[in-house]
């Protein structure tokens, strides 16, 4: 059966303003079949069941809606105070003269447009891999039109434990940019990784991320997205865990018209650890989506979703997240959490929480609530001289405290705190 032609037309307009990446390196099997893929699943659609609570028009149409690059405000670059190794790129463009050298102990860097013209490269196996099997059971065509098109994306291979992170520096410059960016890490066995991600990037922004860990290695990601409001995002992480492999991602978003946070995470080896987690705060016509899927396909593994909005001024906030336990997935130890902030009777939440078990011999919780400031904790900060505004600060801060406790690196952690502060007292102000 052909494509609905209202998703027909959309796909062919959107495809018809992109140009496939030439060369006849390893990519470009991986290329092919994602189009072939795209052109037979077509673009996401207000209608499809994965699509129901966020609109997908701006992310699919040819031309981007236009978004203004705000300059830096005066807190500076966010994790600025902390050493790492800085890739950046500028509307999708690297930036030679603002990054680092791409040499590091324990680590090899290259980049996608760079390393696609070889005839061999350790990453044909894992390019569009990830991707392609994120597919099941539910479709994610904008990854799909990624792999198909992105131009460029680092290439990051771990073999020991570089002594810092690497950081990846999104500056958004043109009012009308349109990005695709395909990122993907391999983490040998006994190797650790921390990579962190920040910036507005681009009008409208596509990056996926494939992550292959191997047994007892170890990826730990932090990212940061906000300041340009107007911006739309699109974001896919694709993750798979080998035996005693440790995957931990956090992302912080404020600001944004909308951001889609795709993330994807296979559990294929015994006594593997996967954490996701996110907090957002939006203010009017903010609209952020979350969306996870965890399959469970080992032995006594552990997984943890925790997902926390603070919402006011009409802004809308999205969690669907599933666990998915295969039958010989036994001891599993699964928790899901998502709740929301609404600081006004405009803004809603929309969320789906989903279990799916076929082992006997699991744990598996998920939970989800929305509601408004503790009234009694707002009197109680106000009757010891706090002012409301303040106090209810405090209080949103404290309601985001249980996700921002998921990442490890208290430094790191810290820094987004202040980040947070900072979003809130302007506000305030």
């Amino acid at each position: 059966m052909g494509l609905p032609k209202i998703k027909q037309d959309a796909t062919e307009a959107r495809l018809s303003a992109l140009d496939l990446p030439g060369g006849e390196g390893w990519t470009r099997a991986a290329r092919e079949d994602a189009l072939s893929r795209l052109q037979a699943a077509g673009l996401p659609h207000k209608r499809d069941e994965y699509w129901r609570y966020t609109d997908p028009r701006s992310l699919v149409e040819a031309e981007p809606p236009m978004a203004e690059a705000l300059p830096e405000g005066d807190e500076g670059p966010i994790f600025g105070a902390h050493e790492r190794l800085r890739i950046v790129f500028n509307d999708g463009q690297f930036d030679a003269d603002a990054s680092d050298d791409l040499s590091l102990e324990g680590i090899e860097i290259e980049r996608l447009s760079q390393a696609a013209g070889a005839d061999l490269h350790w990453a044909r196996d894992l390019y569009g891999t990830l991707e392609t099997r994120g597919q099941t059971p539910v479709a994610r065509p904008l990854a799909t039109l990624n792999t198909a098109f992105a131009q460029d994306g680092i290439l990051i291979r771990v073999t020991g434990r570089p002594s810092k992170p690497v950081s990846l520096i999104y500056n958004h410059i043109s009012d009308s940019s349109d990005v695709f960016l395909h990122h993907c890490v391999k983490v040998e066995s006994g190797a650790e990784l921390t990579l962190l991600e920040n910036g507005a990037a681009a009008a409208r922004l596509n990056t996926v991320l494939e992550v292959e860990i191997a047994d007892t290695g170890k990826f730990h990601h932090v990212r940061a997205q906000g300041r340009d409001h107007a911006r739309r995002a699109a974001t896919a992480i694709f993750t798979r865990l080998g035996r005693e492999s440790v995957f931990k991602s956090f992302t912080l978003t404020v600001n944004g018209a909308l951001t889609r946070n795709e993330c994807v995470i296979e559990l294929t080896g015994d006594d593997a650890v996967a954490h996701v987690a996110g907090a957002c705060v939006g203010d009017g016509d903010f609209h952020h989506d979350d969306t996870v899927f965890i399959t469970h396909d080992a032995q006594n593994c552990e997984s943890r979703q925790v997902f926390k909005k603070v919402l006011r001024n009409g802004a809308t906030g999205v969690f669907r997240g599933k666990i998915l336990v295969k039958k010989d997935a036994q001891k599993t130890d699964g928790y899901q959490i998502s709740q929301s902030l609404l600081l006004d009777g405009d803004s809603q939440f929309l969320a789906k929480p989903e279990l799916e078990i076929y082992a006997d011999d699991v744990a598996c919780s998920h939970g989800s609530t929305s509601g408004a400031i503790d009234e009694d904790a707002l009197f109680y900060l106000r009757s010891r001289g706090v002012p409301e505004p303040l106090a209810q600060d405090l209080l949103v801060l404290s309601f985001l405290a249980e996700a921002l406790a998921e990442i490890d690196d208290e430094t790191i952690a810290e820094d987004l705190i202040a980040r947070l502060e900072g979003w809130l007292a302007r506000r305030r102000g």
